[in-house]
């Protein structure tokens, strides 16, 4: 049985310096758009490509003024958990975690569109987190509610799951988030349109040879599944948000994947509603 707790997150406004500029793997200037805040117009399903972005996330990111509290928000907020916006101009509304990312800490929530239309920067959305510490038997399993575990095509074995994903690659693919905690951190994937086509967010995807059981890092013979919680980035060393979700010897987490269209996760299996 895994300990709930009631978090605040604010609300994200997107910042950047006083350039508006970043540089691209090939030296080339871009801004950066979508990179956190209310984004409009994207969502669980889409493709990680589909969008001229910049790490773009579907629905809200939050934040916290308060650094400590900002940690505990990203590290105890799952996958599934129940988000409900407690001020402003929707009030009320209800929608769930999709996932975390790094820098510092910043956690993505779904709404619906008309939800997201009455959202604005500082408003306070409380998140019932609940996941961090459950287990299944030879498979260690974070950053999801066990509640929403079925919502995933999962299947849980005796001393193993199985899984449906959309492609397994590599830990050579593993970019930023290398080296971080995976209960606060996200993994960049460092893949493009030709190597991962059709990966949509929302998807799972495998990663041989890698071990975020503790800091996510190359261990020989291990798999990690995760669930794609953002977009692609012209950023070296940046992609698709992987946010971790099961980790075991590979024996203990057979794949099969899958080039099904169709996405393997939509938001209203989660019954957010406005």
């Amino acid at each position: 049985m895994t300990v709930a707790v009631n978090l605040t997150g604010v609300v994200e406004t997107p910042t950047m310096p006083g350039s508006p500029y970043l540089v691209d793997a090939d030296g080339h200037p871009y801004v950066p758009v979508g990179d956190g805040g209310v984004v409009l117009g994207v969502h669980v399903g889409d493709g990680v490509f589909d969008v001229d972005g910049d790490h773009v996330a579907p629905g809200v990111t939050l934040a916290h003024p308060d650094q400590a509290a900002r940690h505990a928000l990203t590290a105890f907020a799952c996958f599934g958990n129940r988000a409900l916006v407690r001020s402003g101009g929707a009030a009320g509304a209800e929608g769930f975690v999709l996932g975390k990312r790094g820098e510092a800490g910043r956690v993505i929530v779904v709404f619906h569109d008309d939800v997201l239309a009455r959202l604005a920067p500082g408003d306070s959305v409380v998140v019932r987190g609940d996941g961090q510490g459950a287990s299944l038997p030879g498979v260690s399993v974070l950053n999801v509610d066990p509640a929403a575990l079925h919502l995933l095509p999962l299947t849980v074995g005796d001393g193993n799951v199985s899984a449906t994903v959309r492609a397994v690659f590599p830990s050579s693919y593993a970019g930023n988030g290398i080296g971080r905690p995976a209960q606060m951190w996200d993994i960049d994937l460092q893949v493009t349109p030709a190597l991962a086509p059709g990966l949509r967010l929302g998807d799972l995807v495998a990663v041989d040879d890698l071990d975020v059981r503790h800091n996510a890092g190359y261990r020989r013979g291990y798999r990690t599944i995760g669930l794609i919680v953002h977009g692609a980035s012209p950023l070296p060393g940046h992609g698709p948000g992987l946010m971790p979700i099961l980790c075991a010897p590979a024996e203990n987490l057979p794949v099969t994947i899958t080039t099904d269209a169709l996405p393997m996760l939509r938001p209203d299996d989660l019954n957010c509603r406005p």
